[in-house]
């Protein structure tokens, strides 16, 4: 039965390997990034070329609860809602707490956790008619362990997997699974700031011994949307086994 997937941050690496994931096996999109307009409206194409599917794409700030209602009232008109809402927009900030402003601090909140507060808000109502839903947060294992030098980012993470576990018991009366994926170092854009030396120092910690793929990342998301309805309110690692 196909369904309604709502991906934020869908422009480029794990939420665009998603998306081709999900369309492989069907599902109508709605497409979310805030900045790379030209690189999602090319994802479109390809995805309505390749596999015949509907694909709306919504360009804007999940951290606006403004824009975040007009993108699910859209989806509502032209798809009748979401089915599936995959919370994977975020942003990372490396530095001293110490040195850090307020605007870099909030901004850091705003996007990765306050987005999810947005977006999960807008999609219950629709899942809760039909009772029925799945909700999906993209987290990291810095939301468990903690990273130094990314305070902020590690506690948005980690308010992520309390937000996930609260959310989970309270929807699971009505058949809605709330779960987190917490990667490990993917092979993305956001960990290219890592230098050649930095880069293999990690990989020699990870016992697979390498960066996990966003192909990997994909897949994990997409078995997880269709995993059992008693599989709810977990933060599952999927990180080469390294935490």
């Amino acid at each position: 039965m196909k369904r309604n997937v709502l991906i934020t941050g869908a422009s480029h690496g794990i939420g665009k390997r998603t998306a081709f994931r999900f369309a492989s096996a069907g599902d109508s999109l709605i497409l979310n990034c805030a900045h790379s307009k030209e690189e999602l409206l090319q994802l479109q194409k390809e995805l309505q070329e390749e596999f015949s599917i509907k694909c709306l794409v919504s360009i804007g700030d999940v951290s606006s609860p403004d824009f975040v209602t007009q993108m699910f009232w859209e989806a509502k008109k032209q798809l009748g809602g979401v089915d599936i809402l995959i919370n994977n927009a975020g942003i990372s900030h490396i530095g001293l707490l110490s040195e850090m402003s307020n605007e870099e601090w909030e901004r850091v909140m705003a996007v990765n956790l306050n987005s999810v507060f947005y977006c999960c808000r807008e999609a219950i109502p629709h899942m809760l008619r039909k009772k029925s839903g799945k909700i999906i947060n993209v987290s990291s294992v810095w939301g468990t362990v903690g990273a130094s030098m990314e305070v902020a980012y590690s506690a948005s993470k980690g308010g992520i997997h309390a937000f996930t576990k609260a959310l989970a018991k309270e929807l699971a009366p009505s058949n809605i699974q709330v779960n987190a994926l917490a990667f490990g170092v993917m092979d993305t854009r956001m960990n290219d700031c890592f230098s050649p030396e930095e880069r293999q120092a990690l990989e020699e910690e990870i016992p697979m011994g390498r960066f996990g793929m966003v192909q990997e990342a994909g897949e994990a998301i997409y078995q997880l949307s269709i995993a059992p309805a008693y599989l709810t309110g977990q933060v599952i690692s999927v990180d080469g086994g390294w935490c």
